[in-house]
């Protein structure tokens, strides 16, 4: 399954206690929470945002939420190839993360580098395209984080599946986003969209392997 959210009848395999998986969500929660703790540190707790602050939270929010968007996406690859299948459950928290940190992302551009004037919101969007990638990455997941219940699989059935497909192409306007906004220096760019590459091809076996049985 293409997104993050997990089947609420999905069932531990014996290698993975009840318990240990419990920790083992707890690990990942606080880690997900780690670019926070540290922009909050660095804001009010006596640490350092740097020279220019907003740009700081701008990066970090932008690319916390593209490594965990490239986590999410790996959970099915991971489960296919190497079967750990303990992973199934933890899809939709860093799922639902990641979202979290691109709110936090556009709401720093909006409040802090725009003061909320819809009138600079637009000369900088047509002045950088950029902005207008960024911005539909955002609108693509905005569905998927309200569709992250068990209420949501249940009503939506098949459907649902379908519409957490827009999971694909909203990272890869995210790394669009991240290249444009590179400008000139673009290795971290071509490493991001080399890893979104890397797990679009880890899906292609099990499209095969299923086209291949509806021949059948």
């Amino acid at each position: 399954m293409p997104a993050w959210t997990s089947a609420a009848t999905f069932e531990f395999p014996p290698t993975v206690t009840l318990r240990q998986a419990q920790v083992l969500k707890a690990a990942v929660f606080l880690a997900c929470l780690g670019s926070a703790a540290w922009l909050l540190w660095g804001a009010v707790g006596g640490g350092s945002l740097g020279a220019d602050p907003v740009k700081t939270l701008q990066i970090v929010t932008g690319l916390t939420t593209l490594i965990l968007l490239f986590i999410t996406l790996g959970v099915t690859p991971l489960r296919r190839f190497l079967s750990w299948n303990w992973l199934g459950p933890l899809r939709r928290m860093l799922g639902l993360f990641a979202f979290a940190y691109l709110v936090g992302h556009a709401l720093i551009y909006f409040v802090f580098d725009q003061s909320l004037d819809p009138r600079l919101i637009w000369d900088d969007t047509i002045e950088h395209p950029r902005i207008a990638v960024g911005f539909l990455a955002f609108l693509l997941l905005i569905p998927l984080a309200l569709t992250s219940t068990d209420r949501a699989i249940r009503t939506l059935g098949k459907r649902w599946g379908r519409l957490h497909r827009l999971i694909y192409p909203a990272t890869l306007l995210g790394v669009v986003h991240y290249l444009m906004v590179q400008k000139l220096d673009l290795r971290e760019g071509f490493v991001f969209a080399g890893v979104f590459g890397a797990l679009m091809l880890a899906r292609v076996p099990a499209l095969v392997a299923r086209k291949g049985g509806r021949r059948g």
